[in-house]
């Protein structure tokens, strides 16, 4: 049975003089845009005064304009910075990230899991609760206790100190945002694999392993960056040279006397350069699993 509109009751075209439908007007948030524009700025100069200045030298950095390219632009500083044990502190970083962030998304991947399919006993959400309340305890607070822990464990100066607080500092942001991925996968999905007799092991990795992979995705890349650029814990935990990670070994070219500014800046260019590399190929992954993390 069909029903047929009245005039009335049609939906009625905007159109001009001359019969044309006519362009519902837009309002432009020029505000917005202004303080967009602003931010860039805000942004944009660092940025450029950071890669400029690592092309000049020392002698005229003072002398020149800072925001201004001199006409002695030189690569003399990154020779510098690449002479001065470069890769020896790069694969340091390296080791450091890949050692702690592998670990802590697996484990945290299957806490998560235990979380949200383990059903609500008590047991469980006392485990929830510890991990939640490692998102209140900052890095500074537990700097003496973790000093101490490994002296006990005779792992100062080396890298495997570095290795374990990470990781149990990358844990619980890591496991809040995977459960909220997880309890977004279809209940009858994990019923169907019951029915077909999979194992909960086998559940975990051929169902909510694939369909969670934004999420482990996400944990990985933000946890990777926050254990690169972190200073704190190589700063306490470390002593020796052959120990340094990147960040440490920036701070570590300033002389006694003075501040080479065009090398340390080359050296924080070459050591952003992973990080822009890896946020190019994953910012979309960060950003919307950090969205869904914190939204629900």
């Amino acid at each position: 049975m069909t029903t047929t509109l009245t005039k009335a009751e049609r939906p009625q075209k905007i159109t001009n003089r001359e019969g044309r439908p006519r362009a519902t007007a837009q309002r432009r948030n020029w505000l917005g845009g202004l303080a967009g524009w602003l931010w860039l700025v805000v942004v944009a100069v660092p940025l450029y005064w950071t890669l400029i200045t690592s092309f000049k030298e020392q002698s005229s950095y003072y002398s020149s304009n800072s925001l201004t390219p001199s006409g002695d632009l030189t690569l003399d500083n990154y020779r510098l910075v690449i002479e001065s044990d470069f890769a020896r502190y790069f694969v340091n970083s390296v080791v450091v990230s890949a050692g702690a962030v592998v670990p802590a998304v697996a484990f945290s991947f299957m806490a998560a899991y235990a979380i949200v399919r383990g059903g609500r006993t008590r047991y469980l959400r006392a485990v929830n609760g510890v991990f939640l309340m490692g998102l209140a305890i900052p890095l500074q607070a537990t700097v003496i206790p973790v000093y101490l822990i490994i002296i006990r464990l005779h792992l100062y100066d080396t890298l495997l100190a570095l290795i374990l607080p990470s990781i149990a500092f990358a844990i619980p942001l890591s496991v809040l945002i995977l459960a909220n991925f997880i309890r977004d996968v279809p209940k009858e999905l994990f019923d169907s694999m019951r029915v077909d007799g999979a194992t909960e092991w086998t559940t975990l990795w051929r169902l909510a392993a694939p369909l969670t992979r934004p999420a482990i995705l996400t944990v990985t890349i933000f946890n990777a960056l926050t254990i690169w650029n972190g200073f704190l814990l190589p700063l306490i935990l470390t002593q020796s040279p052959s120990q340094r990670t990147l960040p440490l070994a920036v701070w570590t070219l300033q002389g006694q006397f003075q501040v080479n500014v065009p090398a340390i800046l080359a050296a924080v260019v070459l050591t952003t350069l992973p990080i822009l590399i890896l946020y190019a190929f994953g910012r979309r992954q960060l950003l919307s699993g950090l969205t869904a993390g914190f939204s629900k």
